[in-house]
């Protein structure tokens, strides 16, 4: 039905699990990655950018798309360097989520990055980005009052300050 640059939409007639007869549209996408600047305090660096599609400006974790035939580990360490500048000495896998299951096909891995190196950003020409440090309580207090209303994000940081240290 269409294809753009970053995601297409398909419409597929499908006999679910179930033995539901259905049609579904779909829209397709790559894939993307996930990143959790983490400063050895335990400090997170999150980013604030505008959101066209909420009309509104947004503090989430680095992120963005995956190409085609680029590996994860690949993309977030370019994404780390686009949108912040800072380059990771450790890259440590999270967790995988799909954000919108119900009719969006992306997959999402998360990453903790530390060893961090501080550099230029090289952003997109379309991007605008501040990047801010924050204590784990701040954050835990922006999420309880609504402040962060990304859900990827939401998602990594609960699970890396609740989950992630008790599985080491």
């Amino acid at each position: 039905m269409y294809q753009g640059p970053v995601f297409g939409v398909r419409r597929d007639h499908v006999i679910e699990p179930n033995g539901v007869n259905a049609t579904r549209d779909v829209v397709t996408h790559s894939g993307s990655v996930v990143v959790m600047p983490v400063f050895p305090n335990g400090d997170v660096l999150l980013i604030r950018q505008y959101r066209y599609s909420v009309r509104e400006y947004l503090w989430e974790l680095v992120a963005g798309r995956k190409e085609p035939e680029e590996s994860a580990l690949s993309a977030a360490k370019r994404e780390l360097i686009e949108e912040t500048g800072y380059r990771a000495k450790r890259f440590r896998h999270l967790l995988y989520l799909y954000p919108t299951p119900g009719f969006v096909t992306e997959f999402m891995v998360v990453f903790a990055a530390q060893g961090l190196a501080a550099g230029e950003a090289t952003p997109e020409e379309d991007e605008r980005i501040t990047a801010r440090r924050f204590t784990p309580k701040q954050i835990k207090s922006w999420i309880r009052a609504g402040k962060i209303r990304d859900a990827k994000s939401i998602a990594s940081l609960l699970y890396y300050f609740d989950l992630a240290k008790k599985r080491k």
